[in-house]
């Protein structure tokens, strides 16, 4: 017997309902898979502009591939993190080739730099694109480059940082150079033939100035007291004379000095014990004169004071506390300098003779053998015993009596033969 139709399609959509709600419980049931990430590449750094790796080649100067990430031997470089290209900022070329040959168009498409710097690089120097010549903030020139020029080294008018150094420069005077430098702070030109003499107006920005071993001439500007964030100078080894100006105290900020080895004359100036900071002093190799200021012994942070080979003259008025803070002390080769032997003792090497009473050096005391004396107190140093000259007198005076030993000797056989006779004379009494 067949069931009827209507049963039959009751019976299907109930089996269609069955499947239909147990699928909807097996999904909700299954676990759902968590969200795929989207993947993200860490992009690499860009590659260096291809003009100016055309324009290190150009220049013959050896480059990898990517002188961003690794540099050459021969170079040292930074880049920007500009895209698609990165440009270089600053560029250090050291022990170059001979055939180094510097090419206007190739520093054309390097005017991106920020800093420029040459070691021991004998290139010729060229004029630099104009571009070039105003992005540079920093210029250096060690031991490179020939017939440097002050115009040329003029047209770099926004530089905070100039060192020229073992490179002669062919100009008469600083002011050609620094004249239109206003941002300067740093200026270091030394072992470069600098003629001429100390600019009268000089930027109130500069912190650093070392114009050593050069051939300038002339005083010291009163301009350059104003320089009231200068930390340090050098001025040694120049030509320069007349006296250290008076308002030399108004470089409050200064730490290190040096005007060594030059013709200063005059005394040192007391204005120096309003700089509190100051750690190096070098006077030396002057025709300074007058009384060593006390004032140096109270400054806190002093530890090297150089005043030796000038015309100083009086006491030293430092004490041995003082003289064992410091790290370096020398006064030697001031004649009519001495010290006090009851402040300080004679083995502290100060290359100075002790004080008489009125406190004029005394004379070495003199010797067995003058050929060898004479010898012997140039080596001396000036290195006396702490009793000085008193003491030298008294075992003067003991040379004048009968030796010791020897009137003691005497008296002693005097008193065996009185006893021999007495004994003699005692016997026969006996009897």
């Amino acid at each position: 017997m067949k069931p009827p139709p209507l049963f039959l399609l009751l019976l299907h959509l109930l089996l269609l309902l069955f499947i239909a709600t147990n699928a909807t419980k097996l999904t909700a049931l299954s676990p759902t898979p968590s969200p795929t990430p989207p993947t993200t590449s860490k992009s690499s750094p860009s590659a260096l502009d291809p003009k100016q790796i055309r324009a290190l080649q150009s220049l013959n100067i050896p480059t990898t591939r990517d002188p961003c990430i690794q540099p050459s031997p021969h170079n040292a470089t930074i880049c920007d993190n500009s895209k698609p290209f990165r440009h270089l900022i600053s560029l250090h070329l050291f022990n170059c080739s001979s055939d180094l040959s510097l090419s206007f168009t190739a520093l054309k498409s390097l005017s991106s730099l920020h800093a420029l710097s040459f070691t021991n690089c004998r290139a010729s120097p060229i004029r630099f694109p104009s571009h070039l010549s105003l992005s540079l903030t920093s210029f250096s020139c060690i031991h490179s480059l020939r017939r440097l020029t002050g115009v040329w080294l003029s047209r770099f008018v926004n530089l905070t940082d100039l060192t020229v150094s073992y490179t002669s420069i062919n100009t008469h005077g600083l002011y050609v150079i620094l004249g239109n430098m206003h941002k300067l702070k740093t200026i270091t030109i030394c072992h470069a033939n600098l003629t001429g003499s100390l600019p009268r107006h000089l930027h109130l920005n500069l912190t650093y100035i070392d114009l050593s071993n050069n051939k300038l001439i002339g005083k010291i500007p009163t301009s350059l007291t104003l320089l009231e964030d200068l930390e340090f100078l050098n001025l040694s080894s120049n030509g320069l004379n007349g006296v250290i100006p008076t308002e030399f105290g108004d470089l409050i900020s200064l730490k290190n000095v040096s005007l060594a080895s030059n013709s200063f004359s005059g005394p040192i100036p007391d204005s120096m014990s309003a700089i509190p900071g100051l750690v190096h002093v070098d006077l030396s190799n002057n025709q300074l004169n007058g009384a060593v200021p006390r004032f140096f012994s109270e400054l806190k942070e002093l530890k090297v004071l150089n005043l030796e080979n000038n015309k100083l003259h009086g006491v030293l008025p430092f004490n041995a506390s003082f003289i064992k803070r410091l790290d370096v002390l020398k006064v030697g080769g001031n004649g009519n300098l001495c010290y006090n032997h009851s402040v300080l003792s004679s083995k502290i090497k100060l290359g100075i003779a002790p004080c008489d009473k009125h406190g004029m050096p005394m004379l070495p005391p003199p010797s067995k053998e003058s050929s060898s004396g004479d010898s012997e107190s140039e080596s001396s140093d000036y290195d006396y015993d702490d009793d000085g000259a008193e003491g030298a007198n008294e075992k003067k005076g003991h040379h004048h009596g009968p030796n010791k030993v020897v009137l003691g000797v005497a008296i002693g056989l005097s008193s065996i033969v009185f006893l021999i006779v007495f004994l003699v004379l005692l016997s026969k009494w006996c009897r």
